[in-house]
């Protein structure tokens, strides 16, 4: 009997060097902006795959998942400080909630009913953090610790700001689920009708955030049309079919392929930056995209309730900020789940209206897996 007990002990003592992971989240100070203490959350789950998100603009700093040879990498573009994303040099806003409304509105002009707004991001009132963007914001954070972490972040976005009409409670969730899912939920109310579409601007690269090129990455868009867009690349109203087009990516496809196209869209934009309709009915929990690095076997699908897509191929040269740390042009592809661009001003778009006291709803999953 005394034996017994000993190996048993000895198992117990070997158990939590062998055992997975613990699901947890925890944080760290990570200074301070506008009087507010900015953390950095960590979300762990039983697989060990890590997500690292602050509520400075509710960036995701970081996602790291397996390869497979169960190599862990960060996938996702991001800074070591708060200092870097809030430097003069930095530009592209990684990984960060983007609102009150994300994308263009042609002539930054809209309407709702017999009232016109026009909207300047820089219009904030100065001196009061309560009215910048989205993603310069310090966000009010929630920890929820279990078996799926959660961090919940909200704040106020008052009437007015931006030139945005109504005051805007919004709160944003984050869960890492036990099966390497990171879900955004959104949820938003407004006390007057305003319009509203969020997303999130993280920058993926399934080789590493720091590996490179994705161009032979296999893109998919779960999307039958496109966008069709002005000089300024405004969506006009026009549902253009993809078929025999470089827009289409509805089999894997390396992201590289067209990249360089004649298409006069591309060769203004220097590669992608489309609006994609994901087929489906918005509001339906559907796919919208798998991005593929068959190198590593690294694989994201992004599933969403979003009516649109935005693909963007990183085209420009990065900041200093991001640059010092080896991101590079076409090093990343952001997979931005919206309300399509310029829909305040295009009835036979779905619509981005948020009537007063009406509840905005939105969520997305990125849900991370290898194939061998």
């Amino acid at each position: 009997m005394k034996i017994i007990c000993a190996a048993a002990a000895l198992l117990a003592l070997a158990l939590p060097l062998a055992g997975p992971a613990q699901a947890a989240i925890t944080s760290q100070s990570w200074g301070g902006l506008d009087g507010k203490g900015v953390d950095l959350f960590t979300l762990t789950n039983a697989k060990g795959m890590e997500a690292r998100i602050t509520n400075y603009g509710g960036v995701i700093t970081s996602v790291r998942v397996p390869g497979k040879d169960g190599a862990m990498a960060n996938v996702v573009q991001g800074f070591d400080s708060l200092n870097d994303y809030t430097s003069v040099d930095y530009k592209g806003r990684y990984g960060a909630i983007i609102g009150r409304f994300a994308n263009r509105i042609k002539d930054n002009t809209f309407s709702i009913g017999k009232l016109t707004y026009r909207i300047n991001r820089e219009a904030y009132i100065l001196n009061d953090s309560n009215n910048k963007p989205y993603d310069e914001r310090v966000w009010d954070a929630h920890a929820r610790d279990g078996e799926e972490p959660q961090l919940a972040l909200s704040l106020i976005d008052r009437n007015g700001s931006m030139g945005f009409p109504g005051t805007l409670r919004v709160e944003v969730t984050y869960t890492l689920t036990k099966n390497n899912v990171l879900r955004i939920a959104y949820r938003a109310i407004s006390d007057k009708d305003t319009i509203i579409s969020l997303t999130n601007h993280a920058y993926f690269n399934m080789a590493g955030d720091a590996s490179g090129l994705v161009l032979d990455q296999l893109l998919t868009v779960n999307a039958d049309t496109i966008t069709a867009v002005d000089d300024k690349n405004v969506p006009t109203g026009v549902l253009q079919p993809v078929a025999g087009t470089a827009f289409d990516f509805r089999r894997p496809t390396p992201i590289g392929a067209h990249i360089n196209d004649p298409d006069p869209v591309i060769q203004r934009a220097k590669g992608f930056d489309q609006n994609y309709a994901i087929n489906g009915a918005p509001g339906t929990l559907r796919l919208a995209a798998r991005l593929h690095d068959p190198k590593s076997g690294r694989v994201l699908e992004e599933w969403t309730t979003q009516a649109g897509l935005q693909v963007y191929s990183a085209n420009y040269a990065p900041p200093t900020v991001a640059a010092t740390k080896g991101y590079q042009i076409h090093g990343s592809v952001a997979l931005e789940a919206q309300g399509f661009p310029n829909a305040p001003n295009i009835p036979s778009f779905p619509s981005t209206l948020l009537k007063r006291d009406a509840q905005y709803t939105e969520v997305t999953e990125y849900r991370f897996s290898v194939q061998p």
